[in-house]
């Protein structure tokens, strides 16, 4: 394989990383000078744009905790993102999907570690919802990480097919 066009693609994976946790974060940093907390914003029918912060993980998950889970996930977010810079580096620039998909997981986890790191608690903002339904508000981020995971899986199907 050229050598040129592996590191250019390496460069590009790691540059779709860096776009999606820039994108996260001047998304959150609009919301948060736009809206006060749980101040909502109507887009559309189902979707509005809401302020909300998230001490936990998915699914405000140990939000409730005594702080201590700020830099458990903050450490889980750092050797997640670390194992994920090595294995786009050392993944094969054929495996066009598993790169993107990896990519979108390293940014998400990149932009909810800064959210952890500045503040301790994830910034988040998209509310879906129907009638007297919603699904917990998310980020960027959280979007990014479960593009990335679905292709790491759509990728892995198609290999067995």
């Amino acid at each position: 394989m050229n050598s040129r066009k592996t590191a250019c693609t390496k460069i590009m994976w790691y540059s779709i990383a860096l776009i999606a946790a820039i994108l996260d974060q001047m998304t959150k940093t609009w919301i948060t000078h736009h809206l006060e907390g749980n101040q909502a914003i109507h887009v559309f029918k189902g979707f509005d744009l809401i302020l909300r912060y998230n001490r936990g993980a998915s699914f405000s998950f140990l939000a409730e905790a005594s702080g201590w889970q700020r830099w458990f996930f903050v450490g889980l977010a750092g050797i997640m993102s670390t194992i994920l810079v090595f294995w786009l580096y050392k993944l094969d620039i054929r495996q066009k999907m598993e790169g993107f998909g990896l990519s979108l997981i390293l940014g998400g986890a990149i932009g909810n570690l800064i959210d952890r790191l500045l503040s301790g608690q994830v910034t988040d903002f998209i509310l879906l919802y129907y009638k007297h339904w919603q699904y917990p508000a998310f980020n960027i981020a959280d979007s990014a990480i479960c593009v990335g995971v679905g292709l790491l899986g759509f990728s892995m199907f198609q290999k067995k097919a």
